[in-house]
């Protein structure tokens, strides 16, 4: 039975209308990817399961303030640049981002490969900060790249330490074969997850892109959650197997200068 005062159920109806539209644009915007950048009205509507013209009156609404872009020539939509801003705004103040760029160019220096820094969106890793092998430039606040989490050593170095419900739903998305090495076995990954936590470090042999190895470290928030990753990866030819042992003490070491300066107390 609803006990609520009702004089305050027309403002609840509001709150709870406003929220199923905010799932709404959301479900939209979930539709883009890396491989979907442009989607016509009817491939959303498939995609989300919205009726068309509420797909519609949601897409012009979400033009109109810069969420999304429309392609006239082809009718079709694609994320908007006030996106772009938005995640430009969120990395300039997101801490991990400012104490991390001294630990990436040290790390870097250091081992003379390239290094990535990454956060898990709950699906994937995404790519921060990122130098490459030879050089000390670091790409701007404004990168980001999407990585698989279950196939390179900073998704693994995080999806390691989460729940095992986040694990399996990483799973149900799909395991894609990326290169002969790739686990697409969902116990394989849970095993070689479970090594991960053991040893204290992911190891990325192959799996994403042919001859590039990889090695990975989780990264703690004050309260001690694995909530990203650093790594550095090379050519297999320039990294041995045997090498991996050693310079996974290097990156385990800038790992944890990162999370104490998040203020996560080891």
């Amino acid at each position: 039975m609803d006990q609520t005062d009702p004089a305050d159920r027309p403002a609840r109806r509001a709150v709870e209308g406003s929220l199923k539209s905010l799932k709404k644009v959301m479900a939209i915007l979930d539709c883009f990817t890396l491989n979907r950048r442009s989607l016509s009205l009817s491939e959303i509507c498939e995609l989300t399961g919205f009726p068309r013209s509420t797909t519609h009156r949601l897409a012009a609404s979400m033009r109109e303030v810069g969420l999304l872009e429309q392609e006239h020539e082809r009718d079709a939509y694609r994320l908007g640049l006030r996106l772009f801003e938005f995640g430009s705004t969120v990395l300039a103040n997101l801490e991990l981002h400012r104490e991390g760029s001294g630990l990436v160019e040290s790390l870097h220096r250091l081992t003379n490969r390239a290094v990535h820094l990454a956060v898990f969106d709950g699906q994937r890793a995404l790519i921060i900060q990122r130098t490459d092998a030879g050089t000390e430039r670091i790409l701007p606040s404004s990168f980001v790249e999407n990585s698989p989490a279950y196939c390179t050593s900073v998704g693994k170095a995080i999806l390691a330490y989460q729940d095992d419900e986040v694990v399996e739903r990483v799973i149900a998305l799909g395991l894609e074969r990326h290169t002969d090495t790739t686990l697409t076995d969902p116990q394989a990954l849970r095993d070689d997850l479970a090594a991960t936590r053991a040893r204290g470090y992911a190891i990325d042999n192959e799996e994403h892109q042919p001859a590039l190895r990889c090695v990975g470290a989780p990264i703690r928030a004050a309260n001690g959650r694995v909530f990203a990753a650093i790594s550095v990866s090379a050519p297999a030819w320039e990294m041995a197997a045997t090498d991996i042992e050693e310079l996974s003490k290097v990156v385990t070491y800038h790992a944890n200068l990162i999370s104490q300066r998040l203020g996560h107390a080891r």
